[in-house]
């Protein structure tokens, strides 16, 4: 059961739909997949846990968040 939601995980190509952020613009939806990304990174680095889970956060604000803003998202981590 567990290989068939993992499949389906990675072969998402863009971000499902999420009732927090029903309205057209996903600017609020793609900031906050930013965060949760940070956030999951920076809480299971400190428990010593692989932090692969993060990855479907990462996927999902690339889907959404512009690319002008992704960019900058990586410069500003560099």
């Amino acid at each position: 059961m567990a290989d068939v939601i993992d499949d389906k995980i990675k072969n998402y190509r863009t971000a499902p739909f999420d009732a927090r952020f029903p309205n057209t613009n996903q600017t609020r939806n793609c900031f906050q997949n930013y965060l949760d990304f940070h956030r999951c990174n920076k809480v299971l680095s400190g428990k010593g846990q692989d932090s692969s889970p993060c990855e479907w956060y990462q996927r999902v604000y690339k889907s959404l968040c512009p690319m002008s803003w992704v960019s900058l998202f990586y410069q500003k981590h560099l």
